[in-house]
């Protein structure tokens, strides 16, 4: 499985470019996953439901499965959290992993980058930032190619290459 990020910093972008890539890939014919990162808390269950009762009644892990989808939910009970390889490697394997956030993790990424945030550009210091998507105009001397934010088959076309998978064509 080949992991490819999309980092930035908060309302650079990042969701957004992350679902339109996801779109973009899956309709070229790759098997592609997910994994976010999130600084708050994570909670997928409602208090009352039977799974959060489990949980509460102290279940480290909890499995929920119906006819369309399932969930594991573990929780951490002071532990920490995991590292991303752990992450993947509970993921089934799929042509492309799409990682948002980990920024400080060291596989290859696109840095979704917008000038209103007021943050600096990431890959100026990171040489793990291969490109930078926007539609500003970024600080010089990064050294990495600039793709349009919205550019949605030019940012793929990057990251497959980048990430080393043949362009396959559209159904």
């Amino acid at each position: 499985m080949k992991i490819y990020g999309v980092i930035g910093w908060k309302n650079a972008g990042k969701t957004t470019l992350v679902e339109r890539l996801v779109a973009e890939i899956s309709s070229r014919g790759y098997s592609v996953s997910t994994l976010k990162h999130t600084h708050h808390l994570v909670d997928l269950d409602r208090p009352g439901k039977d799974s959060y009762r489990h949980r509460e009644a102290g279940a480290q892990q909890v499995v929920l499965a119906s006819s369309s989808r399932w969930a594991l939910m573990t929780e951490l009970r002071g532990g920490p959290e995991p590292a991303l390889e752990s992450l993947i490697a509970r993921l089934d394997p799929v042509d492309i992993v799409i990682v948002e956030g980990w920024k400080r993790d060291r596989h290859p990424k696109v840095e979704a980058w917008r000038a209103e945030t007021g943050q600096p550009l990431i890959a100026m210091d990171d040489p793990t930032v291969r490109a930078v998507a926007t539609n500003d105009h970024p600080p010089k001397g990064h050294g990495r190619p600039v793709i349009g934010l919205d550019d949605i088959p030019a940012i793929a076309d990057f990251v497959l290459e980048d990430a080393g998978l043949a362009l396959r064509k559209t159904a």
